[in-house]
């Protein structure tokens, strides 16, 4: 199941970038809520961000909504995202509402309710070659840890992992627009 919806993710980029049009929000949605599918998550709670190597910083691709709020310095100690980048290495964090974190983009309304905060997340690095060239990420909110839902796993760690290939296509898609 789960190698037929990273498999649909394939499909849907390979349909995009034949299409030879610049990427949309309902394209950058698409894709955002095949992620979803994979890990049994909303679409809020995927991220996907471009590695901005001259001007040393990290920006939203998805949820779009968050590229007009900021970007993450990739020399951030607080930022999960920058941290990934620069090491090169995928991790999970159940406890990540426990951990310090800059709380900025989480306080940007993606339509939840109220109160909800991202409590496990997992990030990737996107590479091409041995450089990060973006990290994709995948949370689970809620009210409590309870409420977020089930803890990550190493094999969803695996599965994140394997979409990377996939994922630098779309950032190549995205450079395109």
């Amino acid at each position: 199941m789960i190698e037929q919806q990273v498999e649909e993710i394939g499909t849907l980029l390979d349909t995009l970038d034949r299409s030879g049009h610049p990427l949309n929000s309902e394209q950058f949605g698409q894709v955002a809520l095949g992620l979803a599918k994979v890990f049994s998550v909303d679409a809020d709670e995927v991220a996907v961000l471009a590695v901005d190597a001259k001007r040393k910083i990290l920006r939203f691709i998805i949820p779009e909504k968050l590229a007009t709020i900021g970007t993450i310095p990739l020399t951030s100690t607080q930022a999960l995202a920058a941290r990934t980048a620069r090491e090169r290495r995928a991790e999970v964090l159940n406890n990540f509402a426990s951990a310090r974190h800059a709380t900025v983009f989480e306080g940007v309304s993606l339509g939840r309710r109220e109160g909800q905060c991202i409590h496990k997340m997992m990030s990737a690095p996107i590479l091409e070659g041995t450089h990060a060239v973006g990290v994709v990420q995948i949370s689970r909110k809620g009210e409590s840890v309870r409420d977020a839902g089930p803890d990550f796993t190493q094999k969803d760690l695996r599965t994140l992992t394997s979409l990377a290939p996939s994922l630098l296509r779309f950032l190549k898609l995205c450079k395109a627009d």
